[in-house]
């Protein structure tokens, strides 16, 4: 490893963390990039969700602190490195879920330094618990972000797992309201203008099937 270059024991540690981070662009979503080409992968969510950060701060309820949700998307999902990515309606996956990625952020943000460790996991608690203002905005903008690259991807993921349109509602209702009634409202939107043009499966009378 370049960290055992390095005498500066300080040093050393937050090297081998920003190495271990890399794995993340390794870690691959159920939703495909608006070229539709290929699925992203949590990286590059992360990344996206910053950015959206900045752009829509001005729709949520309360003020934020736009920096401090940067800082939280951007570590929101360091932890699907060892956990994996669980999609969100798989019900078998998510029954452990929680247990997985305490066990990941233990290991991970034990690499660093102790206080910043204890500042990355504090902030990763912080969204997980989903009780501040910042963290409800982020959640927001975790949940709109997949409803609009399926959107534009003809409804990919939605059709690949049986996803139908109620499911997604109550995820918009739950979530995303949370957060921002504006992005909310217009996620509404984006979900009924999908239902008219047949993004989502045709209703079976059965359950959809988890992924």
């Amino acid at each position: 490893m370049p960290s055992a270059l390095i005498s500066n024991q300080r040093l050393a540690q937050q090297i081998d963390f920003i190495i271990e981070i890399d794995r993340l662009k390794q870690v691959v979503r159920r939703t495909l990039i608006t070229g539709g080409s290929r699925r992203e992968n949590s990286a590059e969510h992360s990344w996206h969700l910053a950015m959206m950060a900045m752009v829509l701060s001005e729709h949520a309820d309360v003020p934020v602190n736009v920096g401090h949700v940067i800082r939280m998307v951007l570590i929101h999902d360091i932890v699907e490195i060892d956990a994996g990515d669980t999609f969100f309606y798989d019900g078998a996956g998510m029954l452990d879920k929680a247990e997985r990625e305490q066990r990941a952020a233990d290991r991970l943000f034990g690499l660093l330094p102790a206080d910043q460790a204890a500042e990355m996991r504090a902030l990763w608690d912080e969204f997980e618990a989903h009780e501040s203002a910042e963290a409800c905005f982020a959640l927001a903008l975790d949940r709109l972000m997949p409803l609009l690259h399926n959107y534009l991807s003809d409804g990919y993921t939605w059709h690949e797992n049986g996803i139908r349109p109620e499911q997604v509602t109550v995820q918009n209702n739950t979530r995303i309201a949370g957060g921002s009634a504006a992005l909310a409202a217009f996620a509404d939107r984006v979900v009924a203008e999908a239902v008219s043009l047949g993004y989502f499966p045709a209703a079976t009378g059965a359950s959809a099937p988890h992924a």
